[in-house]
């Protein structure tokens, strides 16, 4: 049986792999936003610590001809943004949602100014990350696709493993849900709330980064708003899953199974009619349509931590 004349097996483990690798973005912001709000601290800016971790990552790939340089200049340019985060919302108090939109307009701003100033006339090319596939399944014929990745995607699937044990069966965990629930309480027990709050944002930030890392290790380039709008789907996928890592994982593999059919239809070349293609603008709404009707079914049943976007006065 085949589809678009594509043999069934092979359009299925197609739009699957095409899924896990959409998904590894949206993925680690959530997780990035998830580490963040827990604490207590919006963070709207995932999709500013992204861009900046992607332009980061492209600069140093492309100067040093090491991607595995661009992966770190990626995340330790987002950390310096959560702390900028932190430092507005966390010690200054000022209004999170404002200073997760400063730091997006900030980081459009930077990337955009210095890749038009020396690299849009003459655009070098970054280095490759090796893919690494589960030994034996990498090897099944056809279906070996799907366990066959770039470290970040396997890394993605670790830090989902990472952060729900981490949030819910450990210390460091329960104190971080503590300050974003109740800080008062927390601090009348020793907990330093405004620690916990820096320490969170900065560890959000850093994945958060290594989202933008990512889409440079796929495309090997970068262009102005390489991020799409990502960091807010991401941010969708978190509340959707109601700020529990797997639930936010399950969120990010909807939204880019959601993209994958999209493309996958592209390369079809589905018609209206003989000589009439299917508007590819229409599929390319295809995600955000998901993500709206998600949010608009789900968001009034998630539940925020109690004191999220609440600076805390001690």
């Amino acid at each position: 049986m085949t589809v678009c004349g594509i043999p069934i097996e092979v359009l299925i483990v197609t739009v699957l792999a095409t899924t896990i690798r959409v998904a590894t973005p949206l993925t680690l912001g959530a997780l990035g936003g998830l580490f963040c709000e827990r604490s207590g601290v919006v963070n709207i800016a995932i999709e500013g610590m992204m861009l900046m971790g992607a332009f980061s990552s492209y600069v140093a790939g492309a100067l040093t001809g090491s991607l595995w340089l661009g992966v770190l200049a990626g995340v330790l340019s987002a950390a310096v943004l959560g702390l900028l985060h932190a430092l507005l919302s966390v010690t200054f108090k000022i209004d999170q949602i404002i200073s997760g939109t400063v730091i997006n307009i900030l980081a459009f701003g930077i990337s955009g100014f210095f890749y038009d100033q020396y690299y849009s006339r003459n655009a070098p090319t970054t280095g490759n990350l090796p893919q690494l596939g589960i030994p034996v399944l990498a090897d099944i014929p056809v279906f070996g696709r799907l366990f066959e990745h770039q470290p970040v995607v396997w890394a993605a699937v670790v830090l989902v493993l990472v952060a729900h044990f981490v949030m819910f069966y450990t210390r460091w965990g329960l104190r971080t849900r503590s300050v974003g629930e109740h800080p008062r309480a927390a601090d009348t027990v020793g907990i330093n709330v405004f620690f916990m709050r820096y320490a969170n944002v900065l560890i959000g930030s850093c994945i958060a980064g290594l989202a933008g890392v990512y889409l440079i290790a796929e495309v090997h380039a970068f262009q102005p708003g390489i991020t799409a709008g990502r960091g807010f789907i991401a941010l969708a996928a978190l509340i959707f899953g109601n700020w529990k890592p797997f639930g936010a994982w399950g969120a990010a593999l909807l939204f880019g199974f959601a993209q994958a059919v999209q493309i996958n239809i592209q390369q079809c070349g589905i018609q209206i009619q003989p000589g009439v293609p299917f508007p590819p603008q229409i599929l390319g709404m295809l995600p955000y349509i998901v993500t709206i009707v998600v949010l608009a079914g789900f968001v009034g049943r998630s539940t925020p931590p109690a004191s999220v976007g609440v600076p805390y006065e001690k």
